[in-house]
């Protein structure tokens, strides 16, 4: 009968503990982490030095090929294994391409038929001022190997292992939000209804929310160092969750000022639906009306292709599952204890 009635505990713990050990033990994808040149000229033949990770190139048949942003491509003509992570590709380019630009912007691509390929973008071939005629030639871009054989993180540049904060970082902002939801619906109720126990399921969803969100602001700098190279950025979207965290943080400050138990949870509530309304611009609006950092701000989606895999998916989404069922398990053990000091109260007055 208990496990009947608390099955959404259990299935969040469950939830939990899947996201973090599949987290931490799936491995990422091969992919390219370094370069020995970013610009390159049209016409002039190329000895591009590729550190990999995750790769096995003393292992396996790689081929590597620089694509133009339109539907071009060059192979490499030459393949210097070094070893499993390092290799000199060899690359005779074309001395046009399409278009009148003097810059196209490029990617490498490295493939290989067991596990799959890894791109390196931001590449830029260059026009020089006088072409040189060769005999090599763009071609029309095929497929590339889709490894289907191994669970694996994509390999995204710069954030590396990083990635794997999205299941802590980005879920647990992802249960916040839900959380402060069902706070902005009670004290909703509360101001209609007047009932006390809407206010108590309020104040404990805030209250867990804010911890949720500081907890997110601390991964968040910690992932930031790893990747920006400092734990605070002037980046909009740190400086809104800051501002927004504070609004929250004033929350309690407002509950533990007023001493009538009924003035108290009614101008709460009228600020907690303030608050929840200012929240929404702040960290959903402003960033992706202004260059940002982030993912999914300045005008980009969030969890497109280029962020999230359905691999991520399928850790991410029971991590925000987990943790929002936690949160509500912690908010429902306050709300208890706020009835228990309501009925001690109570007793004392009468007595």
């Amino acid at each position: 009968m208990n496990i009947k009635n608390n099955w959404w505990k259990y299935l969040g713990v469950l939830c939990f503990i899947y996201a973090i050990t599949a987290g931490l033990l799936i491995p990422l994808k091969p992919g390219i982490a370094e370069i020995s040149e970013h610009s390159l000229y049209s016409g002039s033949s190329v000895d591009l030095s590729v550190r990999g990770y995750n790769t096995s190139f003393a292992e396996e048949n790689y081929s590597g090929y620089i694509r133009l942003s339109g539907s071009q491509q060059i192979k490499a003509s030459g393949f210097n294994v070094l070893d499993n992570q390092n290799a000199i590709l060899h690359f005779e380019l074309p001395h046009s391409f399409e278009g009148q630009e003097k810059v196209s912007e490029a990617t490498l691509v490295i493939n290989s038929p067991l596990h799959g390929y890894a791109i390196y973008p931001n590449l830029r071939i260059l026009k020089p001022e006088t072409d040189i005629p060769n005999n090599a030639q763009w071609e029309n871009i095929l497929e590339v190997t889709e490894a289907d054989w191994k669970f694996a993180f994509p390999y995204r540049n710069i954030i590396v292992e990083t990635i794997r904060n999205t299941f802590y970082h980005v879920a647990i902002w992802m249960a916040m939000f839900v959380l402060l939801t069902i706070a902005l619906v009670y004290s909703i109720l509360y101001l209609r209804k007047g009932n006390p126990v809407h206010d108590h399921v309020a104040s404990s969803f805030t209250y867990i929310s804010l911890v949720f969100g500081v907890i997110g602001v601390a991964t968040g700098s910690v992932w930031a160092r790893f990747s920006w190279g400092a734990f605070w950025t002037n980046d909009v979207k740190l400086n809104m969750v800051a501002i927004s965290m504070m609004i929250y943080l004033a929350y309690g400050i407002l509950r533990a000022s007023i001493d009538d138990n009924d003035k108290k949870a009614k101008t709460a509530a009228i600020y907690n639906i303030f608050a929840y309304a200012a929240m929404i611009p702040l960290i959903m609006i402003i960033p992706r009306l202004t260059a940002s950092l982030h993912p999914g701000n300045g005008g980009n989606p969030a969890f497109g292709t280029d962020d999230m895999d359905n691999t991520l998916r399928m850790v991410f989404y029971p991590a925000i599952i987990g943790l929002g069922l936690i949160g509500g398990w912690i908010a429902q053990i306050g709300i208890r204890i706020k009835k228990i000091d309501e009925k001690l109260i109570n007793r004392a007055l009468n007595d």
